[in-house]
């Protein structure tokens, strides 16, 4: 083609954006579409190809609407319409509108129903939510379990002490007759003495006169006035040994010595050699150190578990009655001085708002000393706590009300022996109590919120609940762990969580519907998408239907494994939907996987009934 018939020449001799004038129209209308679309369009397709794909992308949900839509089949059996939807018979919070999916935490069929008749289920009084984690939550927050049993338990009170002087064991010296200090043989406090050591010597001419007495009247032989004299100087401190070596001798003595009535230290002396003293001045105090007290205080929330003392304790009935104490220094670390309550004071301070309570310790080569401070432990026996066997006593006549409850209410049917269960079970609770055994949990698995106290029990295999409790004084065991005693909410055999509590706690709040949903599986979808969610984790399933078996009594567990499989939905494990339920069917019973189960079973009564035996005889057949 020559370069003036080419409609792609681009030459233009007026200039501008205009076709060449001797192009014919169809030239003329090529060389537009040339220059405007393969031409100057052509760098604007990348960014043509990434706008059509962010429309596709913004737009996929309502595409994939559209999609399910034309694709659903017309069947109406497997259509939800308007008012029917699908909902899982052991999780009736889990809906979906069409029967194509599973339950995604138990994996089981979905049922069909109307919509509206889907009740929840209330929860039970006293139990606060429930929840199920996926085995692969379970494990990613450390769950453990404990189970409840009565544990050795006492009250622990731990205070400041200060050590302080036994006053039992002090003692003061004082003149018995006025005169002169001539002689201070202890002349220094703080001093060791014995018992009739001389501690000093005192002249005394009143002394001087009655022994003057005493020796005249036995040269005399006047009787009357010899006992006189010698009553005298008894008074005065004047030993009976004294006083026949006087009359023997005839020597009157004009000194008296003073002596120490009991082995001690010095703590003070009041008196100087050469000094004047009148009858009754003090001349020394000793005190005895091989027994000191220490005195501690003890706040109001604390006064409730202490005994009450209607006069302080002597130290044989402390040492055969009083409550046991600890007391550690820092002058002695490593060092545990033992000793007991004599005393709890009748007022309470009411600057500190304290009670001050007395213990009585020994005090072994004297290294308690007055003045200083120690860490004090009582421990109050669980057989002493009121609250634990009032607890007790409550709830025992709680028991008995509900049996006579039950008895008014079947009053038509026997009940042989039932009204003797309370008493038993309140006998058996405060024998244990006598030992020291108390019904407790750990202190991990309490969750106080401060309006209530929840321990999430568990109900079955990766199933829990909050059970609202009542908890007694916080108390420890012989190994310092730290319990709580049960009053109410949880029966020994319970199975608890003690660690990772507050996790259970903390999602049920902030998902309020987390008993319907697996944590830790895909939550990025709505609860109405419908994905298939499948823990990281396998689930034990033997272990499952082991736990949940084992709810049952042993006649109903024995005639569950005989039966093994659920009725109306084939293939069904019993136990593997949590623990079976009992139904009675033309006065047989049947064990069903589920509730959802329940009301099928219960219109087809005849053919339930038929279904047990072959599976029944289907078992006994595999056994063999």
């Amino acid at each position: 083609m020559s370069k003036t018939n080419d409609p792609r020449r681009a030459t233009n001799s007026e200039g501008g954006l205009h076709a060449p004038p001797d192009f014919t129209f169809w030239q003329k209308v090529w060389w537009w579409f040339d220059f405007l679309i393969l031409v100057n369009l052509a760098r604007l397709r990348f960014i043509a190809i990434l706008a059509a794909i962010g429309f596709v992308i913004v737009t996929w949900p309502t595409l994939t609407a559209y999609y399910e839509r034309w694709t659903r089949p017309a069947d109406h059996d497997h259509a939800a319409g308007s008012d029917f939807e699908f909902f899982c018979p052991m999780h009736p919070t889990v809906i979906r509108d069409n029967p194509k999916e599973k339950c995604p935490i138990c994996f089981m069929p979905l049922s069909k129903r109307k919509k509206g008749d889907g009740t929840v289920e209330a929860l039970p009084p006293g139990i606060a939510n429930r929840v199920q984690l996926s085995p692969y939550r379970v494990v990613l927050a450390g769950i453990k379990t404990w189970k409840v049993d009565y544990v050795p338990l006492s009250k622990e009170i731990t205070t400041v002490g200060y050590v302080e002087f036994n006053e039992r064991e002090m003692k003061q010296v004082a003149a018995r007759v006025k005169g002169r200090i001539d002689k201070l043989y202890v002349n220094e406090t703080g001093e060791m003495v014995h018992a009739n050591d001389v501690l000093a010597s005192l002249y005394s001419p009143d002394l001087q006169v009655t022994v003057q007495n005493l020796i005249d009247a036995k040269s005399s032989g006047n009787a009357s006035l010899m006992n006189i004299a010698r009553d005298r100087l008894k008074l005065w401190g004047i030993s009976d040994d004294q006083i026949l070596e006087i009359e023997k001798t005839g020597k009157a003595n004009s000194h008296l010595k003073i002596r120490s009535p009991i082995k001690g230290h010095v703590i003070k002396k009041y008196v100087k050699e050469g000094q004047y003293v009148e009858e009754g001045m003090p001349l020394y105090d000793v005190v005895d150190l091989s027994t000191v007290w220490i005195q501690a205080q003890v706040y109001e929330d604390d006064m409730a578990f202490l005994p009450y003392y209607h006069r302080p304790l002597k130290r044989a009935v402390a040492l055969k009655d009083g409550m046991p104490v600890t007391a550690t220094t820092q002058a002695n670390p490593g060092q545990t001085f033992e000793g007991r309550l004599t005393f709890v004071y009748p007022h309470v301070d009411q600057d500190t708002r304290s009670v001050t309570i007395r213990f009585e310790l020994d005090n072994p080569e004297h290294k308690l000393r007055p003045g200083s401070s120690a860490t004090v432990k009582l421990k109050v026996p669980a057989q002493q706590l009121e609250l634990l066997a009032k607890n007790i006593d409550r709830n025992g006549l709680q028991e008995a009300a509900g049996v006579a409850l039950v008895q008014s209410f079947w009053s038509p049917l026997p009940l042989p022996g039932i009204g003797w269960v309370p008493p038993l079970n309140t006998a058996a609770r405060q024998t244990a109590l006598r030992l020291g055994l108390v019904l407790a949990v750990p202190e991990g698995a309490v969750i106080d919120t401060g309006k209530q106290q929840i321990v999430y029990r568990e109900i079955g295999a990766c199933e829990y609940e909050g059970v609202l409790v009542e908890l007694g004084p916080r108390m420890t065991d012989a190994k310092g762990v730290i319990f709580y005693p049960v009053l109410r909410g949880i029966q020994a055999g319970d199975v608890v969580v003690t660690g990772g509590s507050f996790l259970l706690d903390a999602e049920t709040r902030l998902n309020p519907a987390a008993g319907s949903i697996y944590f830790g599986g895909s939550g990025s979808k709505s609860s109405q998408s419908g994905g298939t969610i499948k823990p990281s984790t396998p689930d034990d399933q033997e272990a499952k239907i082991i736990v949940a078996l084992a709810k049952l009594s042993d006649a109903d567990r024995q005639l569950a494994e005989a039966q093994r499989f659920c009725p109306i939905l084939e293939g069904s494990r019993l136990g593997s939907m949590n623990t079976p339920v009992k139904v009675l069917l033309d006065n047989q019973v049947v064990f069903l996987c589920c509730r959802g189960c329940l009301k099928k079973a219960q219109d087809q009564p005849q053919e339930t009934l038929e279904k047990v035996q072959k599976l029944k005889a289907k078992t006994i057949s595999t056994s063999k």
